[in-house]
């Protein structure tokens, strides 16, 4: 039975059928591959405290007490309350089953309850739960048994997870191993089938580490075999040399530049520039500190292409991104963006913004600039991807804050050109485990140095119910009047469905309020307006625009403003609510202000006590402008399946052993996988690598669709 066999050609439909729906486990590789995420013995209750509302759950539970009442409505209830010693759970059953259980459930047994985590008058319970009766061998051995635990659904359970997994396992081709002999045999790994089979049926839980560590090698090798595949392809295709020109309008850029460029961003130039030349696409990652100057590297290097005779286009992921970056790219170039206007320089080119909003008569302007090349550099959002988007001469694809784009979306706008180059940038420090895995198809630069003339930041925690509060306001009332700006950021909106205030803490402080507030206590004088992402995307542009320009002194925004947004201006900003924000983000955000002359300050608003875990969060972000200082306690905070892509929004992710501290274990995969991929790029000698290597790239053109 081979692991790309469907599930429902060994199962049946009946069985098949929920597996698929509720899990998205369709084959026998994919079952095999559904790991435990847990395990319970005799005795080993589950701590009650973990489980949240909303969870589908199996837990391990001795009973504490169990009967039976009228309810209100005259039906029989039974409320069963079980416990792990600590704390306890209600079970409630209704009409016949509420006798049936109470009778089985007796004071003192130890069960297995399955279903979905509910909240009853401030009590955790779960309503008519699946129950395995601790003494029933038929549902599980709980004497010295390792039972394990499968991330489970309401349609079906752990127990019958696990009997789909024993009747497919004894079936299955495990004999071709995805791992190299020489390489399992070096680190003393188990086989696949040694390790499947323990995983599965554990004899005890340090089989299950032995086991675990040989699938963690799984996963970093087969990843890092898709990774050296994706290099190899992209050395492989052929590509246009963009090497520039003399005189042309990257030479005038520079000369009438008003500032000296840095170090890194002179180092990084060459490099950018080197790659563009050569006749295989430049495929790099251009990481850097917010403010370091990342935009103008890549302006040099659009202007490089465009002196070629290419065009270059800067994907961004939202509107107010993307009209920044094109209002940006027009200030920096001057008469220089003004291509075919009356009066502009011969190597002038031109820079065309295109989003989903801009629609009519601009929208048809803008296919016809593209497609003639008349538009040089041509800035948008995920409507670059769309159909009827043609280039004349597509050279370089721009992708900006590559964590908000998969690489089929990068891919989708590739293929506008004839193997475009690729720059990616990213101000999000990256650690270099992260970087050989979620960017590992890319080469990867870093700028550290920010730009002379940058001025401090300093951040400060302000308890939103003291006297800091409004000293806060009051200082952004002195900038104001020395004709500097501010940003007041907040977690909401405000227009939804209002939350109702006895159903626990208060809602999160919204735009409309705090703008209100602003207007008619803290702030009444100035010239403030509210900026959020539901706005049209023509008033958000307008907003923009005139904060940008000064007519605006404080803008009352949502996390829109978060990346990119570039007012040299604004010299404070307050984040209320600042304990909803991630660390990352509130750097992100600290970024938009002390980009001029002028030092910034950055409040960071919160209820949360002296002492708590959030404020200790809060504390490091205040401590430090350091980026990757802050990337590196981010990765603590957060779980890593946020950066490596494993169970997010719940779905069933290829990762779930690999962790971030494996450095040895991705270091070496890496190297492994280069050479196998050199020897034999399509693998036609190592089947079972190929397979798990077609089951990644199936899982990540599904996500890509099911994105679109």
């Amino acid at each position: 039975m081979r692991l790309d066999t469907p599930l429902v050609k060994v199962l049946g439909d009946k069985t098949a059928t929920p597996l698929e729906q509720s899990l998205q486990l369709r084959t026998v590789g994919d079952l095999l591959h559904h790991y435990p995420f847990r395990y319970f013995q005799h005795g080993a209750l589950t701590n009650l405290g973990d489980l949240e509302v909303g969870d589908h759950v199996t837990v391990l539970a001795r009973v504490q007490s169990s009967g039976t009442h009228k309810a209100r409505n005259g039906k029989l209830l039974g409320k069963v309350v079980v416990t792990d010693g600590t704390g306890t759970l209600e079970l409630a059953f209704f009409g016949r089953a509420a006798i049936w259980n109470t009778e089985r459930l007796k004071p003192g047994s130890e069960h297995l309850f399955a279903g979905t985590i509910s909240e009853f008058r401030g009590q955790r319970q779960l309503t008519h739960p699946t129950v395995f009766l601790g003494s029933d061998d038929k549902a599980f051995e709980l004497a010295g048994k390792v039972l394990p635990i499968y991330p489970a659904s309401s349609a079906i359970d752990t127990i019958a997870i696990g009997k789909c997994v024993a009747m497919v396992l004894p079936q299955a081709d495990l004999d071709q191993d995805p791992l190299p002999d020489a390489l399992r045999l070096e680190h003393r790994l188990m086989t696949l089938r040694e390790a499947l089979e323990t995983v599965h049926d554990p004899k005890d839980l340090e089989d299950v580490t032995v086991a675990h560590r040989r699938l963690r090698w799984d996963e970093a090798f087969v990843l890092q075999v898709v990774l050296a595949r994706r290099r190899k392809e992209l050395e492989q295709q052929g590509g246009t040399p963009r090497g520039g020109r003399l005189g042309g309008v990257l030479d005038l850029f520079d000369a009438q530049c008003p500032w000296v460029l840095t170090d890194g961003q002179v180092e990084i130039g060459k490099v950018v520039s080197t790659e563009l030349a050569r006749s295989h696409p430049m495929h790099r990652l251009l990481q850097g500190e917010v403010g370091s100057g990342k935009t103008v590297v890549a302006l040099r290097a659009m202007l490089t292409v465009v002196d070629s005779g290419g065009q270059a286009a800067l994907l961004a992921p939202t509107e107010v991104l993307a009209q920044q970056h094109a209002r940006s790219l027009r200030d920096l170039l001057g008469s220089l963006a003004t291509g075919g206007q009356l009066g502009s320089p011969d190597e002038a080119t031109r820079v065309t913004l295109l989003t989903g909003s801009v629609q009519g008569t601009a929208r048809r302007r803008a296919l016809d600039e593209i497609a003639s090349g008349e538009a040089g550099i041509v800035v948008g959002t995920h409507a670059l991807m769309s159909e009827g988007v043609e280039f004349r001469d597509l050279g370089l694809v721009v992708v900006d804050e590559q964590h908000r784009f998969g690489v089929e979306q990068r891919e989708a706008l590739r293929a506008k050109g004839k193997h475009p180059h690729v720059l990616v940038m990213t101000a999000t420090p990256i650690p270099r485990t992260v970087a050989m895995t979620v960017f590992g198809d890319l080469e990867v630069s870093t700028l550290r140095e920010l730009p002379r003339g940058r001025s401090p930041i300093t951040t400060t925690l302000v308890r939103s119910k003291s006297p800091q509060l409004k000293e806060a306001m009051d200082h952004i009332g002195r900038e104001v009047s020395s004709g500097r700006q501010a940003f007041v950021v907040c977690p909401r909106i405000g227009d939804e469905e209002p939350a109702q205030q006895d159903e626990g803490p208060r809602p999160p402080l919204s735009v409309f309020d705090v703008l209100d507030g602003l207007q008619r206590h803290y702030l009444p004088g100035l010239r403030s307006e509210m900026l959020h992402g539901r706005m049209t995307s023509d008033a958000k542009d307008d907003v923009m625009g005139r904060f940008a320009q000064g007519d605006i002194e404080v803008l009352v925004s949502t996390t829109v403003i978060e990346v990119g947004v570039d007012v040299p201006n604004a010299t404070v900003m307050v984040v209320m609510d600042a304990d909803r924000f991630g660390i990352s983000q509130l750097h992100q955000l600290r970024g938009r202000i002390g980009r001029g002359g002028h030092a910034g300050t950055c409040y960071l608003v919160s209820e949360a006590p002296p002492g708590s875990a959030t404020r200790a969060r809060l504390e490091a972000v205040a401590a430090t402008t350091d980026g990757f200082a802050l990337s590196k306690l981010d990765l603590q905070v957060r779980e890593e399946g946020d950066v490596l892509g494993k169970e997010q929004s719940g779905k069933r992710s290829s990762l779930r052993f690999l962790k971030l501290a494996d450095l040895e274990v991705i270091e070496e995969s890496r190297a492994r996988a280069v050479e196998i991929v050199e020897q034999d790029p399509d693998l036609t000698q190592h089947p079972a690598l190929r397979l798990a290597v077609d089951a990644i790239h199936a899982e990540e053109q599904k996500a890509f669709i099911e994105r679109g």
